[in-house]
């Protein structure tokens, strides 16, 4: 059975990598209609740097997902201590009601959005996309840092508030470095949530201000060039590199003690 298993694990990650690769590999080929055989250049880079519309898609997708990482991993860790360390009315409800946003499909979340962001007055632009993109990456990061925390022993913070310890330096000097990984895990999942995201934007975009994935699908539509494969390997080793920083530095999941 294992060597099927394993027949079975390559099978799949061929699957899954073999368009993205075959993608990153024709951002070099000469060709504008992918034509083999294969003709290595460059020139599809040096014309995406020359696309102004391209480029500054992709620099509003970054800021905005940026933002929207450091705004919803700072209120979904302050609601994830609140829900695993705290008992009130109305707790089991919440925490039910963190699983909807996830399960919605997005396009009737999009929808529902558009139409609350006219009726209440806060329209279209980049400050709805904030608003959509953070209240869309919230129940993310609540679920992955309250994992984390269930994994922390809560007497830990007992035993440094009975050596004087007060009960917020306990949480920041105890709690909060144990939960780092889980947090910047968190981040990173809010980043790559906001950064991917095609239906809340194309809602809540307004056409002098868009997100990368919006301006590909309007390029896509007037005709596929080779410089959206570009910007795309760009944007795909960029987020490898922060993967695998995490993954290096972080080193989620390792619980030994180091002394």
């Amino acid at each position: 059975m294992k060597p099927l298993g394993r027949i079975y694990l390559v099978a799949i990650l061929i699957f899954l990598y073999t368009p993205i690769l075959v993608m990153m590999a024709m951002g070099f080929n000469a060709s504008p209609l992918y034509e083999l055989p294969f003709s290595f250049s460059l020139q599809w880079y040096q014309a995406l740097w020359s696309n102004t519309v391209l480029l500054t898609a992709g620099l509003n997708s970054i800021i905005i997902a940026t933002i929207t990482a450091v705004l919803a991993t700072t209120l979904g860790t302050m609601a994830s201590v609140a829900l695993s360390r705290r008992t009130f009315r109305g707790k089991s409800l919440l925490q039910l009601m963190l699983l909807p946003p996830i399960a919605i499909p997005w396009l009737i979340t999009g929808t529902a959005m558009l139409i609350f962001f006219y009726w209440s007055g806060i329209g279209r632009g980049m400050h709805a996309l904030l608003i959509g993109h953070v209240a869309l990456a919230i129940p993310y990061v609540v679920l992955v840092v309250g994992t984390g925390f269930r994994t922390i022993r809560s007497d830990l913070e007992e035993a440094a508030m009975s050596l004087g310890s007060t009960p917020v330096h306990a949480f920041f000097s105890v709690t909060l470095p144990l939960l780092y990984p889980s947090i910047l895990g968190a981040a990173l999942f809010a980043f790559a949530v906001s950064l991917d995201q095609f239906v809340i934007s194309y809602f809540l975009a307004t056409p002098g201000y868009t997100t990368l994935p919006v301006q590909i699908y309007s390029s896509i539509r007037k005709g596929f060039t080779p410089e959206i494969n570009a910007i795309s390997t760009v944007l795909l080793l960029g987020s490898m590199t922060i993967i695998l920083i995490f993954a290096r530095f972080a080193k989620p999941g390792d619980t030994r003690d180091k002394r």
